[in-house]
Parts: structure tokens; sequence; C-alpha cells
């Protein structure tokens, strides 16, 4: 077992990592009933989206002996209607001063779209990449 979830009422959910013992909490967007007083459930497709990028990456960097500390993600969801889903997740990744070649920077960058989650999503789900290099 990964995770449990609890519905605690009011469209909250409280989801605990098994193995750390963990929590997140979730809402409803206001646009769809909720509060918006945490992360939606889209939201935490959307921000799995940067975090298995960034963590792939990572991975992919201390073979490469290239210490990506200090790199980010901005995220943006785009929602759809009929049927509600997620449309498009944008992922603007940043990077510090790094002094790499351009053969360190594509295989990053390939590593970063081929990450688990990215090959999860649906096809019909954009997903918008953008590496900022400084």
């Amino acid at each position: 077992m990964t995770s449990k979830i609890l519905y605690t009422g009011d469209l909250r959910t409280e989801s605990t990592h098994i193995q750390s013992g963990t929590t997140i909490e979730t809402d409803a967007p206001v646009d769809n009933h909720g509060k918006g007083e945490r992360f939606s459930p889209t939201d935490m497709v959307a921000n799995s989206l940067g975090t298995c990028m960034l963590t792939t990456m990572g991975i992919k960097a201390e073979d490469l002996q290239v210490d990506l500390k200090g790199t980010s993600a901005e995220i943006t969801k785009i929602m759809a209607a009929e049927p509600r889903r997620i449309a498009e997740i944008k992922v603007l990744i940043h990077f510090p001063a790094l002094d790499l070649d351009e053969k360190t920077k594509t295989i990053l960058e390939r590593t970063a779209l081929h990450c688990p989650v990215a090959k999860s999503l649906s096809a019909d789900l954009i997903q918008t990449v953008e590496f900022d290099w400084k």
C-alpha cells in the first residue's frame, strides 16, 4: 500500500504516505464548490509532473556529476470543461547559473520530458515544457 486517504468533510481529504507517515491535505478548488485552501487533486497532478521532472533530472545530474541545487519549476494548470479535466500543464524550469555543454543540457531536458509522470498522463493532456538555462 502506498497511501491511505480520509475524507474529512467539506470537500477536503487527508492523505497519509504509509512509508513516511507524512500527510497532504487537498481541497476542492473555488471554481468547483471548494474553499481552495489547499492544493486541489488536479493541482496535485500538475505539481506531480513538475516534481517528477526535477527529481529525475536530479538523479541523472548525479550520474553526470552536475549539481542542480537551486533549480526550480513554475507550474500552470489549465482546466477544460465538458468533461471537466486538465487540458494542459505548463512547466517552466529555471536553472541556476551552470556551466554546462549543450550535450549535458539536452540529456537533462530529455530526462525531464520522459519522467514517469509525463509518460503516465493521457496523450490528450498537453504538456508544454520550457527550460530556462539563464
